[in-house]
């Protein structure tokens, strides 16, 4: 394969030596090589202001990340052969942290394969394709999968925010086999259903995995308070670690109706109950009305997507967590989580003390915890380090 040279201006390639991999378009020397001459997501040989190769990577002319490195080796470019061996790595990390082959088998950056996620279930596997250079090479993706794997099915989920930007099209297809209309998966030994086509994202949320282990340790014969539940991830683990009782809510009926099968197949569901509609409000409607908690999971979607987000989103964070506080008994635990990368983990922190001493009571954090092993962190991008969770005891003020 013959690529085009993209070159780079003066001094931009100091974060590709550190380690990172994208590119963004004010550092590309364009009166050398004029953006507008490339295709989004064809492969380019990046080279450095003096003429030095950095590596190889696909581009988009029409985005802020105009560049995403796939390979330091100018031998290898992203091909079918690429992608089974980093297929192959990933899969060495998963089977190494875990028993049961349900995961984030690819996150992106982390496994050096920027703009692609790959969630496993069983024997069944989605695909989310964000940017147009893996859309590029996405039979060959398949072609990896069925290599490496053998798949029962393989459900194409490209339906994300960001193909937009990329100027791609939203999709969802089942491109292999056949799927049920809930996917079984296993998650710290519990058995649980997803919704892969018609949920959210790929289906489910892996990244909490470890954090709801955490939990698991403080809820036998309590009453847990799930909210945004979605289809009960953590409600029904409390249900199998033992909850006396667990209520989930969530804005989707669809999703608490999926929360309520997985209590069911726990052999749980005469200790579940689900609340549809916005948490905020059912939050001051159960505030109203008396109601406590031994145990109260703070779990929403991101509240901070961009940075002109902070603040709002900061808010929103202080609001809900102040109602899960009022909601708690004495000595109760708060698990108080956030998907949002813009939201630091000092600030979570200062959201629980604020809102603990506005209550005049005292926040005791006992831990911290951060996504799990299959969503593994890469070092010189901090954008792939975005889960936060905190578990602490809401106590009398002393």
């Amino acid at each position: 394969m013959s690529l085009q040279t993209l070159k780079l201006r003066d001094g931009a390639d100091r974060r590709l030596r550190g380690g990172h991999l994208w590119i963004y378009s004010n550092e590309v020397d364009t009166a050398v090589t004029p953006l507008k001459n490339f295709a989004a997501g064809e492969q380019v040989v990046v080279e450095n202001n003096r003429g030095k190769a950095l590596g190889i990577a696909y581009v988009n002319p029409n985005t802020l990340i105009c560049g995403r490195i796939v390979s330091r080796d100018l031998k290898h470019v992203l091909d079918r052969s690429l992608l089974i061996h980093r297929l192959n790595i990933a899969l060495s990390l998963r089977e190494a942290c875990f028993d049961a082959p349900c995961y984030r088998l690819v996150y992106g950056d982390s496994d050096g394969l920027s703009g692609l996620v790959i969630d496993r279930f069983m024997d069944i596997f989605v695909v989310q394709v964000s940017t147009a250079g893996m859309e590029a090479v996405l039979e060959d993706i398949v072609d990896a999968l069925n290599k490496v794997f053998r798949p029962k099915a393989i459900l194409l989920r490209n339906d994300g925010k960001m193909r937009d930007m990329e100027g791609l099209e939203t999709y969802i297809e089942i491109v292999q086999g056949d799927l049920p209309d809930l996917c079984p998966l296993e998650e710290n030994g519990v058995p649980l259903l997803a919704p892969l086509q018609k949920g959210q994202k790929t289906g489910w949320f892996y990244d909490h995995r470890e954090n709801r282990a955490q939990m698991q340790k403080h809820v036998k014969g309590k009453r847990v308070l799930d909210l945004f539940s979605y289809v009960g991830g953590w409600g029904t683990q409390a249900l199998a670690a033992g909850a006396e009782q667990v209520v989930c809510v969530d804005a989707s009926h669809y999703a608490l109706e999926v929360a309520g099968e997985n209590a069911r197949i726990n052999g749980a569901d005469d200790r579940f109950e689900g609340f549809h509609g916005d948490a905020f409000d059912i939050c001051k409607t159960m505030i109203s009305e008396k109601e406590r908690f031994d145990v109260v999971v703070v779990d929403p979607p991101a509240f901070i997507a961009k940075k002109k987000d902070i603040r709002n989103g900061e808010r929103a964070y202080a609001r809900m967590n102040n109602f899960a506080m009022r909601l708690l008994n004495k000595g109760g635990v708060l698990v108080s989580a956030s998907c949002s990368m813009h939201l630091e983990y000092s600030r979570l922190v200062d959201i629980i003390r604020t809102n603990s001493r506005e209550l005049d009571r005292s926040a005791q954090i006992f831990h911290q915890g951060h996504q799990g092993a299959d969503h593994p962190l890469h070092p010189a991008i901090p954008e792939t380090d975005y889960l936060k969770a905190y578990f602490a005891r809401i106590l009398p003020a002393s």
